[in-house]
């Protein structure tokens, strides 16, 4: 892992012209200082400036038609060398976005527009909820896991690192993505179990068993992303990537995604198992590695019932707006999955799958040979120990019984 990370380290994401489509364009921070209401009709007919995304939708001509009422909102840009410069907008009554007097909100900049048209309002600014919202993540965190839940905030900080200065400079660059993602993965998962677990033979297991699960999900990933030709080339995001830097392979790229979308996943059922798999031991010293197997694979299989579930719904709760247009376009299930946007989405959600099922075995089968090898419980000769235990016991009753009766007759005499 340390070679891979030292021989792929990127110097930056390499430098590109912008295009000024969609994630590509120059953003700057804004407020609107005013907003107006205005006739849609005399906008119409002025030329006013609509705002960027629903001003061709024929709801809105139709409003602007009929003499509604429209906004007219001025905005000021915050940030950048335009700080202090105004323009404005016009916002139809059926947008979805309405902009409001004091709303802060990220305006897009094109240096080649006409002056009156080089700025627009983008979206809306979110980093004060954003920045609440994960406040209240962290201390609720700290509040129930302690120590342990400081260590795992400081592991998710470390992945982000990872992920932002490695795994995306390095793809960018033009290195194999599924290279890049299995090192990435490994740096991830080693510095987060360690970290958050401690160095010890339990969390040595369970990395163990998340990475032969990764090189399973790997191996099944590469042979149905090319068996299936998905390009990982489906939308308007990877169509731009694909545009700016046409040597990434698109597919590795996909590839690399299942990888590291697996990881989280496989992290917690394999410290899981590892961890059942210990407690069993420690509950019943004398039982042996197949004893152990056999329980923890008792608690796997409620496991990946569970989580296999959470994962397909999951992924189909983040595909849920695509498979309702599908919905209304009225097409049969073979349609539908037979596109190459939910064709990825299936291939995703079962080889990860199958990685999840494929690491409650192992993971426990590993688990249960570590802990009985490294800490045996007692040996004894086979019916020999039980039964004076057995019958010491039944001895000692009685005499105990007759004691504590001979005890409370001499009470009773005095």
């Amino acid at each position: 892992m340390l070679v891979g990370l030292v021989v792929l380290w990127p110097g930056g994401a390499p430098a590109h012209e912008r295009t000024g489509v969609g994630f590509d364009r120059q953003t700057q921070q804004a407020t609107v200082t005013k907003v107006e209401s205005v006739s849609c009709a005399s906008v119409n007919a002025s030329g006013g400036t609509p705002t960027g995304d629903t001003s061709t939708a024929e709801g809105s001509s139709a409003q602007q038609q009929a003499g509604g009422t429209c906004k007219r909102a001025t905005i000021r840009v915050d940030t950048g060398s335009d700080k202090g410069r105004t323009f404005t907008e016009i916002v139809q009554p059926d947008q979805s976005r309405q902009l409001e007097q004091g709303e802060k909100v990220v305006v897009a900049y094109e240096p080649s527009a006409p002056k009156d048209l080089q700025y627009s309002v983008t979206d809306v600014n979110r980093r004060i909820p954003m920045t609440v919202l994960a406040l209240i993540f962290a201390v609720a965190v700290v509040v129930v896991g302690r120590l342990r839940g400081v260590m795992a905030l400081v592991a998710l900080a470390i992945s982000f690192m990872v992920l932002n200065f490695f795994v995306l400079p390095a793809i960018l660059q033009g290195s194999n993505p599924l290279v890049v993602a299995v090192v990435g993965s490994s740096a991830i998962m080693l510095i987060a179990l360690y970290l958050c677990h401690g160095l010890s033979a339990r969390t040595s297991v369970a990395v163990l068993g998340t990475l032969i699960s990764l090189l399973l999900i790997g191996i099944l990933g590469s042979l149905f992303i090319d068996w299936a030709a998905l390009t990982g080339n489906t939308d308007d995001n990877t169509g731009l990537i694909h545009g700016l830097y046409p040597s990434i392979d698109m597919s590795g790229l996909l590839l690399a995604g299942i990888i590291i979308g697996s990881l989280g996943v496989l992290d917690d059922v394999t410290v899981t198992q590892t961890s059942a798999v210990w407690e069993l031991h420690e509950a019943n010293p004398a039982m042996g590695w197949r004893g152990l197997y056999r329980a923890g694979i008792r608690i796997g299989r409620d496991h990946i019932a569970s989580v296999v579930n959470t994962l397909v719904l999951a992924y189909a709760g983040a595909a849920l707006p695509l498979l309702l247009l599908f919905s209304i376009a009225q097409s049969s299930v073979g349609s539908v999955a037979n596109s190459e946007l939910v064709a990825e989405e299936i291939v995703r959600t079962l080889v990860g799958s199958i990685g999840l099922v494929a690491s409650v075995p192992v993971t426990t089968a590993l688990a249960a040979l570590v802990v009985s090898a490294d800490r045996p419980g007692p040996k004894e000769a086979p019916g020999t120990a039980p039964e004076p235990v057995a019958a010491a016991s039944a001895g000692a009753a009685p005499a105990a019984t007759a004691q504590a009766r001979g005890g409370r007759g001499r009470r009773r005499k005095r």
